[in-house]
């Protein structure tokens, strides 16, 4: 293969310019983006010809250029962020955005989103409001709490409750409660920001009533649980109940606070889940205030939601912390969707998303496996199609060790292999996060929305995606 041949037919920037082609994305772009796109796919052919040995993919290269522009131009255009479709079988995947929020809901959201809302106008008396008046009540309402509020996440949750009711004392806690939460962000880390003095007691595995008591001092301000939502300790181990520490408590005096992490409104006990331990009971309980996540098993936006006695709630709502922390108009009116869903308890299990794939029994996820394997199968595309048993997980650092019976849709591709088939959807137009198992491409229906099932069939069919020269741009895998 003559390189130098090759080299000189690459076209110059300024010939590209005056094509039919480049002019009109200069009108519909333009005249700097399309520029830098055409530059950028220039060197790549440049590149590209250094290592190519066959000059049928040379010449594919050249006659594929003015549609990698045109690509490359309107990739710049595209928002980063979009949907993707999770065929993973984590139901909580903090990669990609938590808790989906309904499509009934969102067409509510739509409304207040795109538009002026009274967020902090109090339309009875016709002056300000208060954003936390949305949901508050019905917080208070499902959880048996005095009052309640919200800020942006958990972790600042931890650190407005602290920095208001513990700021310069000492805030005693277990050893085995003081987790690592996402990110690398640790609790102490989060209670060294609110200026609380960390007490650490007990040991990794035990911590008892006694060590509380002993670790009282006049600089004490707060007990705090810390519920260890994305692990478990097992074996040889014994933690203090909240409804202990409340007894310990009220002899010195104290509050008790308790961090729940996930935050969970029904007992999903009793649709085959493991136990996990709910706001109304440690409001019972005696906790002073409890806090937890809003897009986790709540299945609601990000939020950090916060329940509890009036007092320290009011205290919270004046801290300056609170301005800084607070949530936007679409926390607070997803958030008010959500809890109105659990005013019953059959209503939230099957609308809010969350809570719907968590309960689904497995013949339910057979049923859909089968329409998507359907849908596949009748594309003729080259790969084996079949159904496999699988298990999924809530994920989110929500229920560690449960794992639900599920069933995933197997692909085995013929002319590719499955890491390519895995490299390729993630870069369809709306992406498809599957998982990889015995050497075989899964989506896990449970996480999959039958809304998505003609979506995932015609973008496999269209784009090629299992032939060996997709109509599909790979980035990094090209």
């Amino acid at each position: 293969m003559d390189k130098r041949k090759w080299f000189r037919r690459i076209p110059k920037v300024d010939v590209l310019l005056e094509t039919a082609e480049i002019q009109g994305m200069i009108r519909h772009y333009s005249r700097d983006t399309v520029v830098c796109a055409i530059q950028k796919k220039l060197d790549e052919i440049r590149e590209f010809i250094k290592t190519c040995e066959e000059e049928s993919q040379a010449e594919r290269k050249l006659d594929r250029l003015p549609a990698e522009i045109e690509r490359e131009v309107a990739k710049v255009h595209q928002p980063n962020l979009k949907p993707v479709i999770n065929g993973t079988g984590t139901i909580l995947h903090t990669n990609l955005g938590r808790a989906p929020i309904s499509d009934r809901h969102m067409e509510r959201l739509s409304a207040i989103a795109t538009g002026y809302s009274n967020l902090e106008y109090n339309l009875e008396e016709g002056k300000r409001g208060e954003r936390y008046s949305h949901f508050e009540k019905l917080l208070c309402k499902i959880t048996g709490a005095e009052s309640a509020m919200a800020v942006n996440n958990n972790a600042a949750a931890v650190m407005l409750i602290l920095s208001s009711m513990a700021k310069g004392g000492e805030v005693v806690v277990s050893r085995g409660e003081l987790v690592e939460i996402g990110g690398k962000f640790r609790i102490p880390d989060v209670m060294e920001q609110s200026g609380a003095r960390l007490v650490e007691v007990g040991t990794t595995n035990k911590t008892h009533y006694q060590d509380y008591a002993d670790a009282v001092t006049e600089e004490t301000k707060a007990f705090l649980k810390v519920h260890t939502s994305n692990y478990r300790i097992v074996g040889f181990t014994e933690t203090v109940e909240v409804g202990e520490l409340t007894r310990l408590a009220k002899e010195y005096q104290l509050p008790v606070i308790e961090d729940l992490g996930s935050g969970v409104l029904i007992d999903l006990s009793k649709y085959g889940l493991e136990y996990e331990p709910t706001v109304q009971d440690s409001v019972r309980q005696g906790a002073d205030v409890v806090c937890f996540s809003g897009d986790k098993l709540l299945g609601g936006a990000q939020a950090g939601i916060i329940v509890g006695k009036k007092a320290y709630i009011d205290q919270m709502k004046k801290n300056p912390l609170t301005r800084a922390l607070r949530i936007d108009k679409f926390t607070a009116a997803t958030l008010e969707l959500v809890l109105q869903e659990y005013l019953s308890e059959e209503k939230a299990v099957q609308r809010i998303p969350v809570l719907r794939m968590m309960t689904a029994r497995k013949e339910e996820i057979e049923k859909e496996a089968k329409a998507l394997r359907r849908m596949l199968r009748a594309k003729k595309l080259p790969a084996e199609i079949f159904l496999v048993d699988c298990e999924s997980q809530i994920g989110g650092g929500s229920l560690p060790l449960e794992r639900i019976p599920s069933v995933a849709v197997a692909v085995r591709p013929e002319k590719i292999t499955v890491a390519q088939l895995e490299a390729r959807m993630r870069h369809l137009p709306i992406p498809v996060i599957p998982r990889i198992a015995n050497n075989l491409l899964l989506l896990d229906v449970r996480t999959i929305e039958r809304k998505w099932f003609a979506e995932i069939a015609d973008q496999l069919a269209q784009l090629k995606v299992l032939e060996e020269e997709p109509e599909i741009e790979l980035g990094e895998e090209r």
